[in-house]
């Protein structure tokens, strides 16, 4: 007899549920609720994101449809359109934004712990991605004429490769204004793109112990040091140790220089570091799992609800895109925790027609191709011998 149930609720029980009222007592976010919690409301918006819900009718709908399995989710019936519009537009996206640090702790617990490097030092991306928005709609967006969007600026920990600390700003905010906000504990190595160059924040980074590793741009001027061996064969082709001066101000920087040559692209890759340690291969690497970011940001946009909303208010966006981001956290440890050999993109598809189906979700992750229980037994009563 199938005694478990249903995949959605027991992906609901990675949620704190304990945790997660106490930061609503926190935030008061259902001070003046009239029978509709916050719970209903999260278990829709995250039935959105799970679920491929285009609208707030295909949200409701969908929980309409299976209101008889919604006990098992805690919610005891399906909320109105209305209502959790309203509640989109006028409860607080910040406990959403508390639930993702929770969560953010308990699978970086799990999952963490090591990198594909031998170093000891926290590795980490910095990185940010615009969402583009129609004007006309989410007018409070528009920094041009014809143009609005919002911006995520994403930190992400390579243990795991889980981020460890996003925030949203408007679309005309530059990610350096963000990055100058960020604390790094000594000895960690911030990798970056051009973008983040500016010498009084690098500075800064080297004076607090931070490492950083970014591509240097072309016009940079500077003065050679000291030139490094390097390998007679590999891709290695310079290794110096430069400085460069800032009159604007007033710094003096003591920095690396690594020319890489990319067999694939036939092409030179410089790299800008002041870690003087690393062999410079391992600072190529470095830079190179970058990547990682990158492949985070196309994942949130192509696979969760990042690009339609079902609300046009500012409130009601961002509370959008944290559940997304709490979805991402979920979907990433799910694929961790499975030995079946699961793509994201897959991972997405297949949980989207499961979420309703009562079967062991870990089983059904290690081997997502097997009928479920009830269906087998019910195959074998009907094999007749004549």
């Amino acid at each position: 007899m199938n005694r478990v149930c249903s995949i959605f609720a027991q992906v609901l029980r990675l949620l704190p549920r304990a945790e997660f009222e106490q930061a609503v007592r926190q935030h008061q976010t259902e001070k003046h609720a009239k029978g509709f919690s916050c719970w209903t409301q999260m278990v829709a918006m995250l039935f959105c994101q799970l679920g491929q819900a285009r609208s707030l009718r295909e949200i409701v709908g969908g929980l309409a449809s299976s209101e008889g399995k919604l006990k098992h989710l805690g919610v005891s019936k399906a909320p109105k359109r209305s209502t959790l519009a309203y509640a989109n537009e006028h409860r607080g996206w910040e406990l959403y934004q508390t639930l993702f640090s929770q969560l953010q702790a308990k699978f970086q617990a799990a999952m963490g712990g090591h990198t594909r490097f031998r170093f000891r030092n926290k590795l980490v991306s910095l990185d940010g991605t615009s969402i583009d928005l129609c004007a006309s709609l989410f007018d409070w967006a528009r920094y041009k004429r014809t143009k609005g969007a919002v911006k995520l600026h994403l930190l992400l920990d390579h243990e795991g490769y889980l981020p460890s600390f996003a925030v949203l700003t408007e679309g005309n905010v530059p990610e350096l204004k963000v990055a100058r906000q960020m604390a790094f504990g000594p000895g960690t190595i911030v990798v970056m793109d051009r973008g983040y160059i500016d010498y009084l924040w690098m500075h800064r980074l080297t004076q607090t112990g931070v490492f950083f590793v970014t591509r240097m741009k072309a016009d940079m001027k500077y003065r050679v040091l000291r030139k490094r061996p390097t390998p007679r064969r590999g891709a290695v082709r310079r290794d110096e140790e430069i400085q460069i001066r800032s009159a604007t101000h007033g710094v003096t920087l003591h920095l690396r220089r690594v020319v890489i040559w990319n067999a694939e692209k036939q092409e030179k890759l410089t790299f800008l570091t002041n870690q003087l340690g690393f062999a410079a291969s391992t600072i190529a690497a470095i830079y190179r799992d970058r990547w990682q970011i990158e492949s985070f940001f196309k994942s949130l946009k192509q696979l969760l609800r990042v690009k339609t909303f079902v609300g046009t208010s500012a409130n009601a966006l961002k509370i959008q895109i944290w559940t997304a981001l709490i979805a991402m956290l979920i979907l990433k440890f799910l694929q961790w925790r499975a030995r079946f050999g699961w793509s994201l993109s897959n991972l997405v598809a297949l949980l989207r027609y499961q979420l309703f189906s009562y079967r062991d979700l870990y089983e059904w992750l290690d081997d997502p191709f097997q009928p479920p229980p009830a269906l087998a037994s019910l195959a074998e009563q009907l094999v007749l011998e004549f």
